[in-house]
C-alpha cells in the first residue's frame, strides 16, 4: 500500500521538488522549543529549564565602563546634523576593543557571549551610525564568517585586525535584482589560471545598500562562481560563495553613499573585472559553493542578536520615556498618564518592553548554549522590530508635540525614524512573517513533515511508510488532546509552576494542540501551495510567536524570583499575547479556504472559538497597575524599562533632563499635594500653585524647605516639556553638498 501510495505521489509531482537552496535553509542551524509548540504538547518544564542567564561579570564591567562612557561622549544631536563619526570616536571604539566583541580572545578579540553582544547592542542602538558601527563589525560578515569556516591562514592575518578596528568590514549581499531573493544574485566570478597557473577569479557585481561599505576597507562578498575548466574541482558551477576583497584592489570602488531614513554609512559597492585569488574564499577553495549553506547557518542564530536589539532597545526607551513623560505632563490640571487614553499606552508599554526584554535574553541564551534555532530568530527579528516601530508612536502619541519637533531634547525621534531601517534589512518582515517562520518552520520543525519530505525524495518505501504512520498518530492524538482541552479551557495541561501564573501555562498548552493540529490540516489540504499563502501562513507565524512571548515572559517572572509586583504587569503581557493567538486562529478559521471543511471552520468553528476564547485581551482595570510600574521611581521601574539603556545625567539633554524632573516631582509629591488641595478648599488664594507657595507657608500648611523643593520641582518640569527652538540661521540650510547651490532665498517680511 505505501510503496502505491509513494509511487502515485513520485508520479503526479505532488510535492514541489526543494532546491539545494531551499534545502540548505531547511537544513540550517537547529530545532528548539519551536518544536515543542509544534508537537502539540509542549513539555513545559524543559522550556522553563532553559538557562536565563545574567552577564558574565567581564561583560557586565565591559556594559557599565566602556558603553556607558561612549553614551555621555557621543552628542547624538550632532551626528544626526553631521552624519559623521568624529575622529576621537574612532579612536575611542578601537582602544576599548568595540571592533571585536565577537572574535576568541586568542586572536586579539574579547569573545563575549551572545547575550553580552545582545547587550552591547541594544545599549548603544541609539547612538545612530556609532551604533552601526559597533553592529556590523560583530554580526554577520566577515569575522563570523571567518571564525566558523575561515582557514587558519585567513584567521591569523584578519581576525586580529579586524579585533583592532584596522580592518572595517563590511557584507556584499544585496542587489538591484536581489533583495529578499538573496540566493539570486548576479553578482558573477570565473575562474580562469593566473599567469603563475595558480586559480584567479575574476568578479563583476553591482551591490547596494551595503552597511559601512563608504567606510568600509574590507569586503566579504556573495557571489555566483563558475569554473569553466573546473579548476578548483567543484564542477563547472560551484554555486554561492563568499570571498573577502580589500579596498584598493584595482576595479574596486567603495565610497559613495546612499542616504538611510536614519543617516549612517550606507551605500554601493561596483566591482569590473576585480580580480581575486581562489585562496580568497573564505575557508579556502574547498568552500567555494558552500556560500549559501555558511549564511543560512550563521542567520540561523544571527537574526537573534543585532536587529532583535535595536528593537528592544526601541521598545524600552519608549517605555522608559513615556512612563516619567506621562507623570511629569499635566493637563487639565492633573498628569496626563492619569487620563484613561494615555494609561491604556502606558500600559501597553510597560508589559510589552518586559516581554520583549524577556524574549530577547531567553534566545540569546539558547543560541549561547548551542542551539541555532532559524525559525525563533526569525520570530525575534520580525516581532521586535515591528514591535519596537508600535510602541515608538505609542510614546510619540503621549508626548505629543514634544514626540514629534526634533532636536538634542527630542527621546523618541531616532528610534521612530529608524525602525523602518530594522524592519527591512536582514529579510524584510514582511517575507519572514508570510514565507520563513511558519514555511520553514512547519516543515522544518514539525516532528514528521521533513522526515516524509525526505522519504518522498529518496523514494525510501520504508521511510516513507514510517513517517506516513507516525504523522497520522501525532495528527490524530492532537485532534483529540485539543477537543480536550478546548473543552476544559485547558485544565488537562500540567503547569510546571503553581500560583496565579500557573493558568497561562494551561492555555498555552491548549493554543499549542490546536495550533499543532491546524498546521497538520494545512499541509494535508493545502499542502504546496502555502508557499503563496502568505496571509494565511502569516497567521500562522503570529500564533507561534505569541505563543513563544508567553513563554518567555513566564521564564523571566520565574527566573526573576516571581515578585509579586511583577504581577500586573505579567498579567497584562499574557492577556495581550494569548490574544494575539486567539485572533490568528480566527483570522485561520476564516481564510482555510478547503470544500467542506473550510465551511465548518468559518462558521460553526469561528462561533466556537469566540464564545470559548484564550483571551479576550487585557481589560480596562488591568490597566493601571501595568501602567505603574513605570510611573513611579524605583527599582521596578530600573528593571523594567531602564536597566540596559544607560544612566543620563541631569545635565543631558532629553532623557536626563525629563529623569531629573520626574525625580524632583516625584519627591515633592506630598507637599504638592497639600497646597493644592488647599487651593481647592480655598484656605488660600493664588493664581496656581508656584504662586501659592509663599501664602501656603504662611498660613503653616507647609513648610520654607518644601515650598523650595516645590518651586524645585515647577521649575524642572517647565524645563522638562520644553521642545528645541532654532535661530534661523541653524534653521536653514541653504547649502547642498557642501556648498551653497544658490542665494539664499528671502523667507519671510520680518527676516
Amino acid at each position: 500500500m505505501f510503496a502505491t501510495l509513494l509511487k502515485k505521489i513520485n508520479d503526479a509531482r505532488l510535492l514541489p521538488k526543494i532546491s539545494d537552496t531551499e534545502r540548505h535553509a531547511l537544513e540550517a542551524g537547529s530545532v528548539w522549543v519551536d518544536g515543542e509548540f509544534f508537537s502539540g504538547n509542549p513539555d513545559f518544564s524543559a522550556m522553563m529549564a532553559a538557562d536565563y542567564p545574567s552577564l558574565p561579570a567581564e561583560e557586565q564591567a565591559f556594559l557599565d565602563g566602556p558603553v556607558e562612557e561612549l553614551l555621555h561622549r557621543v552628542d547624538a544631536w550632532q551626528l544626526h546634523e553631521t552624519r559623521r563619526v568624529p575622529e576621537e570616536i574612532w579612536s575611542f571604539l578601537r582602544e576599548q576593543g568595540f571592533f571585536g566583541l565577537i572574535i576568541p580572545k586568542a586572536y586579539g578579540g574579547s569573545g563575549f557571549s551572545v547575550l553580552g553582544r545582545s547587550a552591547v547592542m541594544m545599549k548603544t542602538s541609539g547612538l545612530g551610525p556609532v551604533g552601526t558601527l559597533i553592529v556590523i563589525p560583530n554580526t554577520l560578515g566577515a569575522a563570523e564568517l571567518l571564525i566558523a569556516y575561515g582557514t587558519e591562514a585567513q584567521k591569523n592575518h584578519y581576525l586580529p585586525g579586524l579585533a583592532r578596528g584596522e580592518y572595517v568590514p563590511c557584507f556584499g549581499l544585496t542587489e538591484p535584482t536581489a533583495g529578499s531573493d538573496a540566493a539570486s544574485i548576479r553578482a558573477e566570478g570565473v575562474v580562469f589560471a593566473g599567469a603563475d597557473g595558480e586559480p584567479q577569479i575574476r568578479l563583476n557585481f553591482a551591490k547596494r545598500y551595503i552597511t559601512l561599505a563608504p567606510v568600509a576597507n574590507l569586503v566579504s562578498l556573495a557571489f555566483n562562481l563558475h569554473d569553466p575548466d573546473n579548476l578548483l574541482g567543484k564542477g563547472e558551477h560551484p554555486g554561492i560563495s563568499v570571498i573577502l576583497l580589500e579596498k584598493g584592489m584595482k576595479g574596486l570602488t567603495l565610497g559613495d553613499h546612499h542616504l538611510p531614513i536614519s543617516a549612517f554609512d550606507n551605500g554601493p559597492i561596483i566591482g569590473t573585472d576585480v580580480v581575486a585569488p581562489a585562496s580568497a574564499i573564505i575557508g579556502g577553495p574547498d568552500n567555494a559553493g558552500q556560500g549559501w549553506r555558511m549564511l543560512m547557518e550563521q542567520l540561523s542564530g544571527g537574526r537573534a542578536v543585532s536587529l532583535p536589539a535595536s528593537g528592544v532597545a526601541s521598545a524600552k526607551l519608549s517605555a522608559a520615556a513615556t512612563g516619567p513623560y506621562s507623570m511629569v505632563r499635566e493637563q487639565f490640571g492633573i498628569p496626563v498618564g492619569r487620563m484613561e487614553g494615555v494609561e491604556a499606552r502606558v500600559a501597553r508599554l510597560s508589559a510589552l518592553a518586559y516581554t520583549m526584554e524577556s524574549a530577547r535574553v531567553y534566545v540569546c541564551a539558547g543560541v549561547d548554549a548551542g542551539h541555532h534555532p532559524p525559525v525563533i530568530s526569525a520570530i525575534l527579528k520580525q516581532q521586535t522590530t515591528e514591535i519596537g516601530q508600535q510602541l515608538a508612536i505609542d510614546g510619540m502619541d503621549v508626548m505629543a508635540g514634544a514626540g514629534v519637533m526634533q532636536g538634542p531634547n527630542n527621546i523618541l525621534g531616532g528610534a521612530y525614524t529608524g525602525a523602518p531601517v530594522s524592519i527591512t534589512v536582514e529579510g524584510a518582515n514582511i517575507l519572514t512573517r508570510t514565507l520563513i517562520i511558519f514555511g520553514q518552520g512547519a516543515v522544518r520543525c514539525h516532528p514528521y513533515a521533513l522526515k516524509t519530505l525526505n522519504a518522498i525524495e529518496a523514494d525510501d518505501v520504508s521511510a516513507f511508510r514510517s513517517a506516513i504512520v507516525g504523522w497520522l498518530g501525532h495528527s490524530t492524538a492532537n485532534f483529540f488532546r485539543g477537543l480536550v482541552r478546548g473543552l476544559t479551557r485547558g485544565r488537562t495541561v500540567k503547569s510546571p509552576v503553581a500560583g496565579e501564573t500557573a493558568q497561562y501555562f494551561r492555555k498555552l498548552g491548549w493554543a499549542a494542540s490546536r495550533f499543532a493540529f491546524l498546521t497538520d490540516l494545512a499541509m494535508f489540504l493545502i499542502g504546496g501551495k502555502l508557499k503563496q499563502r502568505g496571509k494565511l501562513s502569516g497567521r500562522f507565524a503570529d500564533a507561534l510567536s505569541w505563543m513563544l512571548f508567553g513563554l518567555t515572559t513566564l521564564r523571566r517572572f520565574e527566573a526573576e524570583g516571581a515578585r509579586k509586583e511583577d504581577l500586573p504587569i505579567v498579567h497584562w503581557a499574557l492577556h495581550y499575547s494569548l490574544h494575539q493567538v486567539q485572533q490568528a486562529f480566527e483570522g485561520i478559521y476564516a481564510n482555510f479556504d478547503v470544500p467542506v471543511l473550510g465551511w465548518l471552520m468559518r462558521y460553526p468553528g469561528r462561533f466556537w472559538l469566540r464564545i470559548n476564547p484564550l483571551s479576550t485581551g487585557p481589560s480596562d482595570r488591568m490597566d493601571r497597575a501595568a501602567a505603574a510600574a513605570i510611573q513611579t521611581p524605583g527599582e521596578q521601574y530600573e528593571r523594567v524599562a531602564l536597566a540596559g539603556l544607560g544612566r543620563p545625567r541631569a545635565d543631558e539633554p532629553g532623557m536626563g533632563r525629563l529623569l531629573h524632573a520626574w525625580k524632583c516631582v516625584s519627591e515633592a509629591q506630598e507637599p504638592t499635594f497639600k497646597v493644592r488641595k488647599a487651593l481647592h478648599k480655598r484656605r488660600i488664594e493664588a493664581a496656581g500653585l508656584v504662586e501659592a507657595l509663599e501664602p501656603a507657608v504662611e498660613a503653616g500648611i507647609i513648610t520654607a524647605d518644601e515650598a523650595e523643593q516645590v518651586r524645585a520641582a515647577e521649575a524642572a518640569r517647565a524645563e522638562a516639556i520644553q521642545v528645541d527652538v532654532f535661530p534661523a540661521e541653524d534653521y536653514y540650510r541653504d547649502t547642498q553638498g557642501g556648498e551653497e547651490t544658490q542665494a539664499p532665498m528671502p523667507r519671510a517680511a520680518n527676516e
